[in-house]
């Protein structure tokens, strides 16, 4: 009986440690920001002749977790304004963002 309860103990003590090895906050909220502005920026008009267009997105997020704009480094002014339009006060559901914190991403419209 005491080496049942023994084991017990023994599977309790290594099931509790792997338990809290696994480390939940250490995930990037870039990745989840990225999927996100993804979705956003999918519905587009662009035409086949516009395809392969680029830009990097520079951005924060406020207290209410919306996207804010900062500037968008493109040589297409089309999709500089469409990127704005879309993103500016975009909702978006971050757990680890910071507010205040600059954020670049790449954007590439893709036919």
């Amino acid at each position: 009986m005491r080496k049942l309860s023994l084991v017990f103990v023994a599977a309790l003590v290594f099931a509790s440690g792997s338990i809290f090895a696994n480390d939940i906050e250490n995930v990037k909220p870039t990745k989840s920001l990225s999927a996100q502005i993804s979705k956003i920026l999918a519905d587009n008009n662009f035409s086949n002749a516009e395809v392969n267009l680029t830009a990097q997105v520079r951005f924060t997020l406020n207290g209410e977790g919306e996207i804010v704009v900062l500037s968008v480094d493109t040589d297409f002014v089309n999709l500089e304004r469409f990127v704005k339009n879309k993103l500016n006060y975009a909702k978006v559901d971050v757990a680890n963002a910071e507010e205040g914190k600059l954020y670049t991403i790449p954007v590439r419209i893709a036919g």
